[in-house]
């Protein structure tokens, strides 16, 4: 009987945990994640193929889209259309396969796929979601949005220079003026700049010959001071820039794929170098491999990007990127991969992280994070103003949502906010235009032409582990007051490999520096374009000496360069340069042998400790008298 009671006791047991593991397994199921694979076949065009399918998911539920491996083409002839402001690109209407707007929870897997696009499209489109993740695919274009010609022959008598094109890069002359033709789009040479084939990186001192000197000022401008605005205007904008200036150079067909340049200003590009072209600043950043928008939760995993017209990625209004194996590198034997920024993070929180990723050859920075001012053109009443976008490619930016605190700036006093409000609503007008109401009473003192910033919008920030190089543009460009830890990066960068700026009078991009880890990184000839700057710099565009930047520490890192420039210190309160080793590479000859290792002003509680130099430099140490007693160790 005891027996029987111990065998009945188990098959209760065991019925009842048996009921209790389905009816955990039903209340798990109530919400399983939706998984579709993507075959070649739909390889020759795979867009309509998947935008019908992304369209409709159920967006309520957890989605995963696989993509059997292989090379999978995309064009915009059958792509949703869609009018984008895209912030620090021009706004346009753009064409996606991947709509991926009000989705929670999705995954798009290529499983080591290949996408190649075609035309003016935004691969991935995100907008409003949740958790989004994109990972294990190489994303190209078949036709590039620059073009790339090799420089054979120079005239220095005449003052031309001759390169050849070759027939991947379609072109006309119309008008003496050299015209690439692409997939529904075309570009002059506009913005240029050289690359070295043997480096495969950007020519040394490439300033001294390019951007080629492409526009001159016309003859005739009549009466155009009769044209009255009542309201400021953006003379950088589409509108504007052409006004006073006319076409320069002028370029004539010696053969088939061979032409001569005439009227180039600067020194005559070096035979055998490369030079690229991207055509009109104004018109050039139309197609960013990934735009994230209003979204909370991005990763970007084991993704290789080899091209973009515009930015590797722009990701606004968001949070908690992160970035991991996230590499920009050209392909098909190019010398560039994105026209723009690798990365660029406008008015993102939580946190942003790059790791373990590689950025080569982009035509600008390697990672941009910032906030944005806007400018009160309007106090309406009691709690209510209207703002303005002060750069043409900021258009439509949203500066926060309800609940955000807003700080209140006037840089001629101070880089940090004289008032905080919390924002109620903002009411979009234009692009140009919005007005933003707020909980509380506006202070007595605010006027117009003061500055917003939204200080709830800057991110904690890692960058770890990753190789910049070969690109044009700075490395790291950090507006960020919150937290950064730049560490174990391997820097060769054309411009500064890290600026901390406060820039409030061209792109109008907010957030001082604050917090700021740099260890254990290695700089490698970086700043060899020819512009004279140290390869770390803190700088402010206003002319004052207030503080700005906070709390920095540079430690245990390795600098190796081949000019004496190191580090620029600028309306800087406490900062620790300890532990560094500075030699000189050798590499090339050195541009401004006149500077010093180090350069400080307008700044205090500045320490060097336990520093070694190896360097060549006559002086090490330039300071203004408001550090008088600092020295050097």
């Amino acid at each position: 009987m005891k027996k029987y009671n111990q065998l009945h006791f188990k098959n209760i047991s065991s019925t009842l945990l048996l009921l209790m593991f389905c009816f955990i397994s039903s209340f798990a199921n109530t919400n399983p994640e939706t998984s579709y694979l993507f075959k070649t076949n739909i390889a020759e065009d795979a867009t309509p193929a998947v935008l019908q399918k992304v369209l409709s998911l159920d967006k309520t539920k957890a989605n995963k889209l696989k993509f059997e491996k292989g090379t999978y083409h995309f064009y915009s002839d059958k792509g949703l259309e869609k009018f984008c402001y895209i912030s620090n690109h021009d706004d346009v209407m753009v064409r996606t396969a991947f709509p991926v707007f009000d989705f929670k929870n999705l995954t798009i897997d290529g499983q080591g796929s290949t996408f190649i696009f075609h035309g003016k499209m935004v691969p991935f489109l995100i907008d409003n979601s949740k958790n989004i993740t994109v990972k294990n695919v190489s994303v190209d274009w078949e036709v590039p949005f620059h073009s790339e010609t090799t420089i054979v022959a120079v005239d220095e008598k005449n003052k031309t220079f001759d390169m050849t094109i070759s027939e991947e890069y379609p072109y006309e002359i119309r008008n003496n003026k050299l015209v690439f033709i692409k997939e529904y789009y075309e570009h002059d040479l506009g913005q240029t700049i050289l690359y070295d084939p043997v480096r495969k990186a950007i020519m040394f001192d490439t300033e001294s010959y390019t951007s080629l000197t492409a526009v001159k000022k016309n003859t005739i401008s009549r009466n155009l001071d009769n044209i009255k605005y009542k309201y400021e205007v953006d003379h950088r904008g589409k509108l504007f820039k052409d006004y006073g200036r006319e076409n320069n150079l002028v370029v004539k067909e010696l053969k088939p794929g061979l032409v001569r340049v005439f009227n180039h200003r600067k020194k005559l590009p070096p035979v055998g170098m490369i030079l690229t072209a991207k055509g009109d600043q104004s018109f050039n950043r139309l197609a960013p491999a990934f735009r994230v928008t209003n979204t909370d939760g991005f990763n970007g995993t084991n993704v290789n990007i080899h091209h973009a017209g515009g930015m590797g990625i722009i990701a606004e209004n968001s949070s908690d990127l992160i970035l991991d194996n996230f590499n920009i590198t050209p392909s098909r034997g190019r010398m560039v991969s994105t026209t723009a920024d690798a990365t660029h993070f406008v008015g993102c929180r939580g946190k942003v992280v790059l790791k373990n990723s590689t950025f080569q050859n982009q035509l600008d920075d390697a990672m941009n994070v910032h906030g944005t001012y806007q400018k009160i053109v309007d106090v309406l009443d009691g709690n209510r103003i209207g703002v303005r976008m002060g750069h043409s490619q900021q258009q439509g930016f949203q500066i926060g949502k309800k609940g955000d605190v807003i700080g209140l700036v006037r840089l001629s006093d101070s880089f940090f906010p004289y008032n905080k409000l919390t924002i109620k609503e903002v009411q979009f007008i234009n692009g140009r235009y919005q007005i933003i109401t707020f909980n509380e009473e506006l202070p007595t003192e605010v006027k117009a032409g003061d500055l917003i910033e939204n200080l709830d919008a800057y991110p904690d920030l890692l960058v770890e582990n990753c190789t910049i190089s070969n690109n044009r543009a700075r490395g790291l460009l950090i507006s960020n007051p919150v937290n950064t830890i730049v560490r174990n990066n391997f820097f060769s960068t054309e411009m500064e490999a890290i600026l901390i700026p406060v820039e409030s009078g061209h792109w109008y991009e907010s957030g001082n520096g604050a917090n700021i880890v740099i260890e254990n990184n290695v700089f490698q000839d970086c700043t060899h374009s020819g512009q004279n700057r140290g390869v770390i710099r803190f700088v402010t565009d206003d002319d004052n000496e207030n503080i700005a930047f906070k709390n920095i520490s540079i430690t245990n890192n390795t600098f190796n360069q081949f000019d004496n420039l190191i580090l620029e210190i600028a309306n800087t309160d406490g900062l620790t340069f300890s532990k560094n080793t500075i030699t000189n590479s050798g590499t090339f000859k050195m541009l401004h042998p006149e500077n010093p290792v180090v350069t400080v002003k307008s700044s205090k509680n500045i320490v060097f400790k336990k520093n070694k130099y190896k360097g060549k430099a006559g002086i090490i140490l330039k300071k203004d008298k408001s550090i008088s007693k600092l020295k050097f160790r």
